[in-house]
């Protein structure tokens, strides 16, 4: 695996995605519910950028039509959005949230 740093963990507020551009992917960073997930920051509806939306019961909100997709799994839980978004490996160095964006994209259909 060859994890990247997208940020220091103390960057991250709690339940607020960061957007963050990683070997010219882009994710949305959260730390939400005590861990930190990362998510394609692409909506796989419409071409918009999820850390713009809000983040509740482990899922971020596309902000343009509302689907919600779940951090763990990428999968969305409503309508317009019938595709999952990859979701990426995720680890905690020294304070260092690293990122593997050049893993398999885990996504559930």
């Amino acid at each position: 695996m060859a994890f990247v740093r997208a940020c220091d963990l103390s960057e991250l507020e709690e339940d607020t995605p960061k957007r963050v551009e990683l070997d010219g992917t882009p994710v949305s960073v959260v730390h939400t519910e005590g861990e930190v997930f990362a998510i394609h920051d692409i909506c796989s509806h419409a071409n918009v950028s999820l850390s713009e939306g809000e983040v509740e019961d482990c899922q971020i909100e596309c902000w343009l039509h509302g689907s919600a997709f779940d951090l763990r799994t990428g999968k969305p839980s409503g309508l317009p959005a019938t595709r999952p978004v990859p979701v990426y490996p995720v680890k905690i160095e020294g304070g260092d949230v690293l990122v593997d964006v050049h893993a398999s994209p885990s996504q559930e259909s």
